[in-house]
């Protein structure tokens, strides 16, 4: 299978669509239909590089403390719909494989799938913006020196990482491999679950 590579090939298409505006607030991109899987790849990386982007901004030493705050809160909404994503698309994979019959000595993984093909659209952004440094022509040959070292290993990360999702793919699909899904009960974002929030209710 090279679900994962196609899946590479989606972010990387969505982090340089981004990078056309270059505004968190611009609208998106979308060549995909919605409801496609390819849509949903496609989306979830437009969070990634929106979230990305936010934190960036945050970082900002000069930054309004109240302008900082409402930031905080978007990235915090931004973390939210990261995650729903992710379970959205293990969801799928859950799916696709529900008829695959599981050998007796078939193990889990540390990690699901789409928390995999999360971390492989954060790599999409890294390549992007360590070649952008790489390349930048106002910084030193130093710098750009470390930055294209880094971008190599972030490069080899990436065809290391494309091969053991699309390996674990194919292990589920052979009932070598099983899918168990934990769902992330974020607490800090629940009203009551959070002592801040659901204090603020009882008050």
């Amino acid at each position: 299978m090279d679900f994962a590579r196609k899946s590479y090939d989606i972010f990387e298409r969505s982090v340089y669509d981004y990078h056309i505006d270059d505004d968190v607030d611009a609208a998106t991109r979308q060549p995909f239909d919605a409801s496609t899987i390819e849509g949903v790849l496609y989306a979830k990386n437009r969070i990634d590089a929106v979230q990305w982007h936010l934190e960036d901004i945050i970082r900002d030493p000069a930054i309004d403390p109240v302008a900082a705050l409402e930031l905080k809160r978007r990235i915090d909404r931004s973390n939210q719909e990261r995650t729903d994503m992710v379970e959205e698309l293990d969801s799928y994979f859950r799916k696709i494989y529900s008829e695959v019959q599981v050998a007796p000595d078939a193990t889990i993984n540390t990690e699901s799938p789409a928390w995999a093909l999360d971390r492989l659209s954060i790599l999409a952004l890294k390549i992007y913006h360590m070649k952008a440094e790489a390349e930048r022509s106002d910084a030193t040959a130093e710098h750009r020196a470390r930055c294209a070292a880094k971008l190599a290993v972030l490069e080899e990360q990436r065809g290391d990482l494309t091969a053991a999702i699309d390996t674990l793919l194919d292990d589920i699909a052979a009932g070598r491999k099983y899918m168990k899904v934990y769902r992330q009960m974020k607490m800090y974002n629940d009203t009551d679950t959070n002592p801040v929030l659901y204090g603020a209710k009882q008050g």
